[in-house]
């Protein structure tokens, strides 16, 4: 289980997340198909990306005019620009959210660079840290000229693959903890999380914006970690161990996914943060999904809020009906 350590009332102040940025797509021409706990316990307290695309007004309708030779001609199209945003929050409000409870999502398409967000609260990471911590250790290490130590590489692993809170509080430390963290993330883009006060990794704070941000830097192409360090974290997350591979794997064709998952019990109110961030591939196309959750009154109503927003979420983007299937447990 997790360590009663991050129940304790130290934690640093909350900042405001900023705006949400959409990103949509004008399409010209065309219409453009992007519609395509457990051993290790809770936290303290188990691929290519492109820059978001500028939208643009849409042109006139076409309309026939008259050339110099006095031949008819019509003039090219802009569709109006897709809101993915709005498409995001129509698919969430599906989503049945427990009374009290609290749950924001984040959306990248790696194929068209198309992202969407609901949701600008900030959350308790719990565990889904630790691939923070892991790519703040291997942005240092690029920095120093130098591989992971066989140590690193064995925390590493079991942290990410196993959850292992031991193994993160001992590279928390390595990292300077919030102050190494919070350097990181300023070069990563990062921009509304906070690292943890003291050793509370598990009460870093964070937005599901910021998390799609992260998963950025791990699957994508323009990152501050080089092709090798974002294959190591890849690796780790599509290894898992079973027990933890829920969340947004939910949402993916069969294994075709890498994740990694927090799972935390407050002691000041007995209320859970339940989180997932990772890559899904479905029908064919790769998904970045971040989903935070707060105030289930149990793990297992947690994860199925979770699951049900991730389906809902990617529906937004792939078209498909998830009134059926993206209500969470009562």
């Amino acid at each position: 289980m997790e360590s009663p350590r991050a129940t304790s009332g130290a934690r640093r102040g909350r900042r405001r997340a900023r705006p949400r940025r959409r990103a949509l797509l004008p399409v010209s021409l065309a219409v453009v198909a992007v519609l395509g706990a457990t051993a290790a316990g809770t936290v303290y307290v188990k691929a290519h990306t492109r820059e978001d695309a500028v939208s643009s007004a849409a042109s006139p309708s076409p309309s026939p005019s008259a050339s110099a030779h006095g031949k008819a001609t019509v003039e090219p199209v802009t569709e109006p620009a897709v809101d993915r945003d709005a498409l995001l929050g129509s698919a969430m409000a599906t989503v049945s959210v427990p009374p009290g409870a609290q749950v924001a999502a984040a959306v990248l398409d790696l194929d068209t660079g198309d992202s969407a967000v609901h949701g600008d609260a900030a959350f308790d990471t719990a565990s889904i840290v630790k691939v923070d911590i892991l790519a703040t250790l291997l942005l240092q290490a690029q920095d120093a000229g130098r591989r992971l130590t066989a140590t690193e590489r064995a925390y590493a692993t079991k942290m990410i693959e196993n959850s292992d809170n031991a193994s993160a509080s001992e590279l928390w430390d390595t990292i300077g903890r919030a102050e190494g963290l919070d350097a990181a993330n300023k070069r990563f883009g990062l921009t509304s999380t906070e690292g943890g006060e003291g050793a509370l990794w598990g009460l870093t704070q964070t937005t599901a914006a910021d998390q799609l941000t992260l998963l950025r830097q791990v699957f994508g192409d323009d990152s501050q970690l080089s092709e090798a360090s974002r294959a190591y974290v890849r690796g780790l997350m599509g290894t898992v161990e079973s027990d933890q591979r829920w969340g947004v794997s939910a949402v993916a064709d069969g294994s075709a996914f890498a994740l990694k998952n927090g799972w935390l019990a407050r002691s000041t109110t007995g209320l859970w943060d339940v989180n997932s961030i990772g890559r899904v591939t479905v029908g064919g196309t790769d998904y970045l999904v971040a989903v935070l959750s707060k105030g289930t009154v149990s793990q297992a109503k947690g994860i199925s809020l979770v699951e049900a927003a991730a389906r809902a979420a990617v529906s937004s983007f792939t078209g498909a009906d998830s009134s059926a299937s993206a209500s969470a447990s009562p």
